[in-house]
């Protein structure tokens, strides 16, 4: 059987471990909230509506991709393409391309974050094998102006940085929502966590400290790994209503 991602890619092991899930998306979390093109996650009212529940459905969509034979993930990126056409119907509007890559970038960029943070430096082959998964599902959606290598993407996605964020009142209420679905406590540990996981750039926007209390407490929090005690401290992370998705982000399957 042929899938879309090498069964012994490092893109396997980052998307198979639910922390580095976890670490990702509290990133994409921040930068989706600066993203000059928050108005079309909130154009179905999806997003503010239930933030949590979009974060655990993207997360199934992007392992479907990672681990699924190469014909099935395939069908998975034409169908996200059917979602997004039909929101551009309906709104009578194109999402534009920056938009998509934007997306595709926080991803690459997310996951080599969250490993090298929780895990290990990652040789630049490594890196590189992140960049072509997410630049393959780029081409198959069609996406105009892609990067054609590492190299280039690192320079377009500084030019991301310094050109598609912007704190507006979409930002400022799409935290509001974090705070509210999950609770003060677990607000102040995602907060720590963008400290830990974002670029400088979205840090500043976002008033972040350049230093995380989580720095010296992950040593604690691998040995826990070992022990099997981190299952634990993930149901501690998010509420218990996720207590099925939270458990499902450790599987090493589709």
């Amino acid at each position: 059987m042929k899938y879309f991602v090498d069964e012994n890619s490092i893109v396997r092991e980052i998307w198979g471990k639910g922390d580095t899930i976890l670490f990702i998306f509290a990133g994409a979390s921040a930068e989706f909230a600066l993203n000059k093109a928050v108005d079309w996650l909130y154009f179905t009212g999806r997003l503010p509506k239930d933030p949590l529940g979009r974060l655990f459905s993207t997360v199934s969509y992007a392992r479907e991709i990672v681990f699924a034979e190469k014909h099935a993930a395939l069908k998975a990126i034409d169908r996200i393409n059917s979602i997004h056409a039909s929101v551009e119907a309906e709104r009578e509007k194109s999402i534009p391309d920056w938009a998509y890559r934007d997306v595709l970038f926080m991803l690459i960029d997310y996951s080599i974050r969250s490993f090298e943070i929780l895990e290990r430096k990652l040789k630049l082959s490594e890196k590189t094998e992140v960049f072509y998964v997410f630049w393959r599902v780029g081409k198959r959606m069609n996406l105009k102006g892609l990067p054609e290598n590492f190299e280039e993407f690192e320079a377009m996605r500084q030019s991301h940085l310094e050109e598609d964020l912007i704190y507006g009142a979409y930002t400022k209420n799409l935290y509001k929502q974090y705070r509210k679905h999950l609770g003060l406590v677990r607000y102040r540990l995602l907060l720590e966590t963008q400290s830990l996981i974002t670029p400088l750039r979205v840090r500043r926007y976002l008033n972040l400290r350049n230093f995380s209390f989580l720095k010296p407490v992950l040593p604690a929090y691998k040995i826990s790994r070992s022990i099997k005690l981190d299952g634990l401290l993930k149901s501690l992370i998010l509420p218990s209503e996720y207590k099925a998705e939270i458990k499902s982000l450790d599987m090493k399957s589709a």
